[in-house]
């Protein structure tokens, strides 16, 4: 796996959203490059909740989704947001914003006392729900992302929505192996976990 010079990754399903626009450049003299990306943000959705298999969080990330679809859909009217990618619970990689770009995933949040970490992160969204435990497939292709874009950027950590919006957020959720993953990256400086 590796991201091109566009941003995105070669190999990976692309679903191209509306729902991003362009990261802030803070001072950089190449716009292409903004050294400011260095985190990742986990975060995991089903839609309708605890239904997976479905195409409804590709069309909602794309600006598809038909909200008169389902009764939990009417929540959903008018909200605006995306992931760069989407790791279904087969493993499958979709990517929606090229990394270049600001998607729209982490809301009100903030990390190491920097607010609006859309500007500065990647956010990946795991197919699933807070109570039930993810894929081996998922954590096979989380295990390939994360190099390539460690690759690409100067990652200096990968955490959950819940910690960079606390009270607020509470995904990835308890079964999300967070060992594992540190365990995956072990003496690794650049992939704090």
């Amino acid at each position: 796996m590796q991201v091109g010079a566009d941003g995105w990754i070669a190999g990976a399903r692309r679903v191209a959203s509306t729902h991003f626009d362009a990261r802030p450049t803070a001072g950089a003299a190449d716009a292409a490059v903004n050294p400011a990306v260095d985190l990742v943000v986990l975060h995991c959705i089903s839609l309708p909740p605890g239904r997976f298999g479905g195409d409804e969080v590709e069309r909602f990330f794309a600006g598809t989704l038909d909200c008169d679809d389902h009764p939990f859909f009417a929540r959903l009217r008018g909200v605006r947001v995306s992931a760069h990618f989407l790791i279904g619970r087969d493993g499958v990689l979709t990517q929606f914003v090229s990394c270049r770009d600001r998607a729209w995933h982490a809301g009100a949040s903030a990390f190491e006392g920097r607010p609006g970490c859309n500007d500065f992160s990647i956010g990946v969204e795991l197919e699933g729900c807070e109570y039930e435990p993810f894929a081996e497939a998922q954590y096979a292709t989380l295990g390939a992302l994360l190099p390539a874009l460690r690759a690409a950027y100067p990652l200096r950590a990968v955490r959950g929505h819940s910690e960079i919006a606390p009270g607020r957020k509470t995904d990835p959720g308890p079964l999300f192996d967070w060992a594992r993953l540190r365990r995956d990256f072990a003496g690794n400086s650049a992939s704090d976990c």
